[in-house]
């Protein structure tokens, strides 16, 4: 039986699942292809890199991978794998909908065949691409479908032929034997313009302006403050001297350079550990 979204979606919702795992369901059902050839998937499948989906369901990557295995263990049966390569996307599909059987009295007669079967409906960039093909691209049948395509796209510009040459490189780097089509695409909208592309209008640098005494020492202690968990070499210092002496130090560091609160914390704390009061 194909999937539809309609059908995955009301199973979505009676399956139970945290609230986080419906919530993935659901970008991944958004992001599954109903028509074959689409970007180069089968039908019901969707295509994410598990950082794209973290930040769409606004989860980690540690959590999601708690999510996906939820989804997989679940009626929904979420099944994923990375056939092109280790810098493809992850392909999904909810596997729980092909074992099912489609019921005979909804069964086609073959009369009512959709038009989106016809491959003139399909998505340009349909099928596979031979990494190793040939690289004239005008020996091959992508580059009247380039030369369409980018029209609307940041390559606009660029020549067929540098764009085909950039994206078998591109595969090539990567291991990529075949992709599918939809990759070019992919690869087109994501352009980005080679160092050589555009000469770069170099500006003489801007002579630095020399810091007074007073500038120097508070950079001095700045410099000297620890970069990371500031709140725990706070509260360090705190149990060490007193809040109370603490917030002393702040205030008169505010007085004395004139500078926000947060530079004169950094630069009390490069005073401590200058003096040997915490650790950097």
């Amino acid at each position: 039986m194909e999937p539809t979204t309609g059908l995955i979606l009301r199973r979505i919702t009676q399956t139970d699942l945290s609230v986080s795992a419906h919530k993935l369901a659901t970008f991944i059902l958004d992001g599954i292809v109903w028509k074959e050839g689409y970007n180069g998937l089968n039908r019901g499948t969707a295509a994410f890199t598990l950082s794209a989906l973290a930040e769409k369901v606004g989860v980690s990557r540690q959590y999601l991978t708690v999510l996906l295995n939820e989804l997989e263990t679940s009626e929904l049966q979420l099944v994923r794998h990375k056939p092109h390569g280790k810098y493809a996307p992850w392909l999904f599909r909810f596997s729980a909908f092909d074992k099912e059987e489609e019921p005979r009295d909804v069964m086609s007669d073959g009369h009512d065949t959709s038009l989106y079967k016809e491959n003139i409906n399909k998505t340009i960039f349909s099928g596979q691409i031979n990494i190793n093909a040939k690289s004239n691209v005008f020996r091959t049948c992508w580059a009247e479908l380039i030369k369409a395509a980018k029209t609307a796209l940041p390559c606009w510009n660029v020549d067929t032929q540098v764009i085909w040459d950039r994206f078998l490189a591109f595969n090539r780097a990567r291991g990529n034997d075949t992709v599918p089509a939809g990759f070019l695409l992919g690869f087109m909208r994501r352009w980005r313009k080679s160092p050589g592309d555009v000469p770069r209008q170099i500006t003489p640098p801007t002579p630095e302006k020399p810091l007074d005494p007073r500038e120097r020492e508070l950079m001095d202690h700045i410099n000297a403050a620890p970069s990371t968990n500031r709140q725990f070499h706070a509260s360090d210092l705190c149990r060490a001297i007193g809040q109370a002496a603490y917030d002393a130090r702040v205030l008169d560091v505010i007085m004395r350079f004139t500078c926000p609160k947060f530079t004169a914390i950094l630069a009390v704390h490069g005073q401590a550990v200058l003096a040997g009061e915490i650790s950097r």
